[in-house]
């Protein structure tokens, strides 16, 4: 195994961990890191996708109790039931329109531009957002319907735009349909579970023959390193929301994207290598 792609999983693990769950698009930052890396060819482009799967089985972990009772009571609680179906609602637009369209995507947008111009598109939406009067008729992820888990769904859809950020989509999403901070957070966390095992799962499989027994030890390495950090940033961003918004992410992606496109276009950089 060579030690320079070890060393490439590890800073994508890291990569992956501390943005999947921030409204920053940790895709966007893998696109990015991987051009940098010199691993953004169709292998690479796996690799970013299938190590997500280390950043939900963190959510898996620090939920495990809520999970666990979820799954045990399924049959005969009508709480658990409606907690499961809204997962099952929400995460529905998405894998539609990703089965659907999810190539061409990726071959038009997975590309360093696009995805700084929808860092800062973002970016200006979360400012936006954030300048609204919050009402908020959801205090709870337990109090919300399937009409609000359908609207949280198709924000969540808009992340198939690579940088617009997946848990960017669902919580100013879920702020907008009237959910609390943390309620909009928490459920953008249990939504991830079945978002990032589909997406994983799908293009492990499309292009397993990319793979050989020999890259198994840094997808090891990167879903192992995606987790501790994904560990790490949940239970950190479930403090900030406390006291904080998410304007900061915001000035932070319109800053991301501005370095991204300056260096482009000053040609320090050469993004479409």
């Amino acid at each position: 195994m060579e030690i320079a792609l070890l060393l490439k999983a590890l800073l994508l693990g890291v990569v992956e961990g501390l943005t999947e769950f921030l409204p920053v698009s940790s895709t966007g930052h893998l696109i990015i890191a991987g051009q940098l890396l010199e691993f953004n060819d169709e292998k690479g482009k796996v690799f970013e996708i299938v190590i997500q799967t280390g950043a939900m089985l963190a959510i898996v972990w620090e939920y495990r109790a809520r999970f666990a009772g979820v799954i045990a009571n399924l049959a005969r609680d009508r709480g658990a039931q409606r907690f499961a179906a809204n997962i099952v609602i929400a995460f529905m637009p998405a894998a539609v329109l990703g089965l659907a369209f999810g190539s061409h995507i990726k071959a038009a947008l997975f590309k360093p531009i696009p995805v700084a111009a929808a860092f800062i598109v973002g970016g200006l939406i979360i400012l936006w957002a954030e300048k609204r009067t919050h009402t908020i008729a959801v205090e709870r992820v337990d109090d919300m319907r399937w009409s609000d888990a359908l609207k949280v769904g198709c924000a969540q859809a808009f992340a198939l735009i690579p940088g617009t950020s997946r848990s960017g989509a669902t919580i100013i999403g879920g702020l907008l349909f009237g959910l609390s901070r943390r309620a909009a957070t928490e459920f953008s966390f249990f939504l991830a579970v079945p978002t990032l095992i589909a997406a994983g799962a799908y293009d492990c499989y499309k292009h397993r023959e990319l793979f050989s027994s020999s890259d198994f030890q840094a997808l090891a390495l990167g879903t192992v390193t995606s987790f501790i950090a994904a560990f790490w940033c949940v239970r950190w961003l479930l403090r900030y929301i406390a006291s904080h918004d998410f304007t900061i992410f915001a000035w932070y992606r319109i800053a991301f994207g501005l370095v991204v496109l300056a260096t482009s276009y000053s040609g320090v950089v050469n993004w479409s290598a």
